[in-house]
């Protein structure tokens, strides 16, 4: 055993934040995780950079904002990605044995893999060499996708989405992605026998759409016997009007209230199954004698709408595509609950100084070690949000949250302001009411300053 702790480092693809203690159907939706949360410090109001997978994840491993360090879409690899050290090259020059396994959608230049010499490594095109000597079809088929109208380059092209349709798993359970996954993150972990520390970066593509489910989790939760929220294919009264244009609500058109049922029991099961999935590592770690020797870190790069505010997919800044699960045990560390605002960008900074390893003094985050080895309340400062589209008319917004508020703004379309506490699902906007005006303006110029100082470009 290593006198310096390990790390385990666990993302999913399009988990919400309350899904950890969720009941349907009268089971828990993540009974592995609920007893991770027993052990741990949840941060409770966690929140992303961007509701989009590649920039969110590249934000989190560089541990600076999107417009920071140039990586603001999926599509497009920023120019100044090179300039910004990966949290895996941190633990690696510490002297720790990494990781990888999962999906690569961290864009840096060089890539990640060429960047650094990763004592393990698997990925997407591993997982796709598996499928094809297997015989499995991957791919997004016609059927799963949806054509979306967009405006890049200064000119309108159509762009493929995955849909919101349902279907099974076509090949054996051990066969799916993250199923693959799994079974390699194991054999990572049975390696580790010497006295070297290890960091395990390991990223699940579910629950992630296309919605193609294996057994038993397809029929896990019965579509009819699922409590929704009451805004379920329903737009916020005072939503901005080019907010339908967006690629959200596109994606959302025409699904009804059946459709849906049965998008939130697929979405459901995915997330289930890498709860059991995440069970079989951390019973690995405790079958090795590791488990209090281990900083443990779960969280998902956005959520899914799934058909709130009439809408599917992430990319918006509502809560369910924006707040993040976020659970951190630690060796040594408290078992708290935390209701503050926190980002993303401050894993990077807490994990280094948790493992006590030098670096990471320009970090666009804050350390949280304090709040989870002492029990010290994280500073209440605003957190931000970022989403810069595809880009798509009606798709440039900016967060702030701070307190039970949040602001979104958009300079070409009208800003919402939200009471979470006493608004939970945000239907009721609050900007442009007078009583409100004071907030919203103090909002909006802590948004304007932090713009300037993160080289945003949006006009606030």
């Amino acid at each position: 055993m290593s006198q310096r702790p390990n790390l385990l480092f666990i993302m999913t693809d399009h988990q919400r934040a309350d899904s950890i203690g969720m009941v349907q159907d009268g089971k828990e939706v993540t009974p592995v995780l609920n007893q991770l949360a027993k052990k741990s410090v949840q941060f409770t109001r966690a929140y992303n950079t961007t509701p989009l997978c590649v920039p969110a994840r590249t934000a989190l491993a560089t541990g600076k904002y999107p417009t920071h360090n140039g990586v603001v879409f999926n599509d497009v690899q920023g120019k100044r990605a090179q300039d910004h050290k990966t949290i895996h090259q941190y633990v690696k020059e510490a002297g720790y044995i990494v990781g990888h396994v999962g999906i690569n959608h961290i864009q840096v230049a060089p890539t990640l893999k060429e960047r650094m010499d990763f004592d393990f490594w698997i990925d997407d095109e591993s997982y796709e060499e598996y499928a094809k000597e297997k015989g499995i079809s991957l791919g997004r088929t016609p059927d799963f996708a949806k054509e979306i109208i967009e405006f890049q380059d200064g000119k309108y092209v159509k762009k493929e989405y995955s849909n919101a349709k349902v279907s099974g798993w076509s090949y054996p359970l051990e066969d799916f992605k993250d199923q693959y996954f799994t079974r390699k993150a194991l054999e990572f972990l049975k390696q580790q026998q010497g006295d070297r520390p290890f960091a395990l970066f390991l990223y699940y593509w579910a629950p992630h759409p296309p919605l193609k489910v294996p057994e038993p989790y397809a029929s896990m939760f019965n579509p009819k016997a699922l409590t929704l929220p009451e805004n379920v294919g329903v737009p916020s009264p005072k939503e901005p009007p080019k907010r339908r244009k967006g690629i959200a609500a596109q994606l959302a058109e025409g699904l009804t209230m059946e459709d849906w049922r049965e998008v939130w029991a697929a979405h459901l099961g995915l997330v289930n199954m890498a709860d059991n999935l995440i069970g079989q590592v951390l019973d690995e770690l405790g079958a090795m004698g590791e488990e209090e020797n281990t900083m443990v870190i779960f969280t998902s790069d956005h959520g899914d709408h799934l058909g709130q505010h009439k809408m599917y997919q992430k990319m918006e800044m509502y809560e369910q595509a924006i707040h993040v699960p976020f659970l951190c045990k630690a060796p040594q560390g408290q078992v708290q609950e935390w209701d503050i605002p926190v980002s993303h960008l401050d894993i990077l900074p807490t994990v280094l100084e948790i493992l006590n390893i030098e670096g990471g003094h320009d970090l666009d985050g804050i350390s949280l070690a304090s709040s989870i080895l002492d029990k010290e309340e994280p500073p209440k400062r605003p957190v931000f949000c970022q989403y810069s589209g595809n880009p798509t008319v009606g798709d440039l917004r900016r967060a702030v949250i701070e307190g039970p508020y949040k602001y979104i703004y958009d300079p070409r379309d009208e800003a919402e302001l939200f009471d979470l506490i006493n608004d939970p699902l945000e239907m009721d906007n609050l900007a442009g009411e007078r009583e409100y005006a004071s907030i919203q303006k103090e909002l909006h110029e802590k948004g304007m300053k932090w713009a300037k100082e993160h080289g945003d470009w949006i006009p606030f």
